[in-house]
């Protein structure tokens, strides 16, 4: 089943930097987050997951938020997990600003159901998804498609919510947006 998250939303040129990568994978015939053509679909930082997002946890989370600004964040290396399909991601680099962040939303999310350990503090890595699916060849693909990943620097301006039960999204903090 899947997980309800909470998600940081990229810049606008960050977000068209990540998107870039998703095409020239796609246009490789690769695995690539650009086949999925759901309108909920954009490049974010995973900050927070539970099988389910209660509304008195859904209030925490927007309290927590009520004075975010835009967090600074660092794109760096492409990073392969998985072990018979493979996801491909960018590491995000963690600043203590963005580990703050994710602490707090991880303290707001208490009371909810079936949080993995993946998200803990601690134990969070921060990434952006490129693709999944991949196999061990496609792996090899992809990687000479991208090329060296250059860091790409910007922010997270927004947080909203993936409701996979609804299939849809909501800004829950930050600068308002188009894609929430």
């Amino acid at each position: 089943m899947p997980l309800h998250s909470v998600e940081g939303l990229l810049d606008a040129t960050t977000d068209t930097e990540v998107r870039r990568e998703w095409a020239a994978l796609a246009e490789a015939g690769l695995p690539s987050q650009a086949k999925h053509q759901g309108a909920t679909n954009a490049p974010h930082v995973t900050l927070a997951l539970g099988g389910a997002i209660p509304d008195y946890v859904e209030a925490r989370i927007a309290r927590t938020l009520e004075t975010m600004r835009p967090v600074p964040v660092r794109l760096g290396s492409l990073l392969v997990a998985g072990s018979r399909r493979y996801v491909l991601a960018r590491l995000v680099v963690p600043t203590a600003e963005l580990l703050r962040l994710q602490q707090s939303l991880a303290a707001a999310m208490v009371g909810a159901p079936d949080i993995p350990d993946q998200v803990r503090p601690g134990r969070w890595t921060p990434h952006v998804t490129i693709a999944r699916g991949l196999g061990s060849r496609q792996v090899g693909e992809a990687l000479a498609v991208l090329g060296r990943a250059r860091p790409l620097d910007g922010t997270i301006e927004s947080v909203r919510r993936w409701d996979p039960d609804a299939g849809r999204t909501w800004q829950v903090g930050g600068l308002p947006t188009m894609g929430a």
